[in-house]
């Protein structure tokens, strides 16, 4: 796949334990893939800022605070869903750094590790926690983080402008609450959230399939073991 909006360049302020929460057990998603995958659904947006982004599946919420900081000027609210009430918890303290009290709280903390331990990766941190600080100069992103089953009476009070998720797969992550992870059925509840400006961007495993028809395909790409498609209600 060519990338056309996630640049080649170094990611390494948004590695996952550096300034952003890294936790056990839970995936994070490539930074420049989810920029790319962002990208594609704002191109086909009517909207083009003020974006409300939400992701059904957020995990930790690492995904959606990457592409916080990295559209901080295009993005005015994003919302995040799990059915684990822990990994909405641990999403909840990643969204946290897009405000700037959150982030000052974790510049703070890795302060202290540098000071007790004195670890070139602590100094680098706080370099990357600096830069991340001067993304978030003029901006205020709202956030809000919630334990829900996509499967079961979805309501979010607000039509997202764009939807991207990653389904869950894999040995590290197993999807709760729907049978062999049907992407059909988590479309079906998609829908119902969804207006015909919707975009989402779905990435799933080359083992999972989209077969639904309420769903108009705008492009469907593959990168390693991951697909995605990005899609509109027809």
């Amino acid at each position: 796949m060519e990338y056309q909006y996630g640049n080649d360049k170094n990611y390494e302020d948004f590695a996952s334990g550096r300034v952003l929460h890294n936790y056990k057990g839970i995936t994070n998603f490539p930074a420049r893939l989810a920029q790319e995958i962002f990208g594609r659904c704002l191109k086909y947006s009517h909207k083009k800022s003020d974006i409300c982004l939400y992701d059904c599946c957020c995990g930790g919420g690492y995904m959606l605070t990457v592409l916080g900081f990295m559209n901080v000027q295009i993005i005015s609210e994003i919302i995040g869903s799990d059915i684990n009430p822990d990994a909405v918890y641990k999403a909840q303290n990643n969204l946290e750094l897009l405000h700037t009290d959150g982030l000052n709280k974790r510049m703070e903390q890795i302060r202290e590790l540098s000071r007790e331990y004195g670890k070139e990766s602590h100094e680098e941190a706080l370099q990357s926690a600096i830069k991340l600080h001067k993304k978030l100069e003029g901006s205020n992103i709202i956030t809000r983080v919630f334990t829900a089953n996509v499967f079961e009476n979805l309501i979010l009070n607000k039509t997202p402008d764009i939807i991207i998720t990653d389904v869950p797969y894999g040995e590290i992550v197993t999807w709760e609450g729907a049978d062999n992870g049907n992407i059909d059925l988590l479309l079906d509840s998609l829908y119902s959230i969804c207006n015909n400006e919707t975009v989402i961007g779905i990435c799933m495993d080359k083992s999972q399939k989209n077969t639904n028809d309420k769903f108009q395909r705008l492009e469907k790409q593959q990168i390693g073991k991951r697909r995605f498609e990005i899609l509109k209600r027809r």
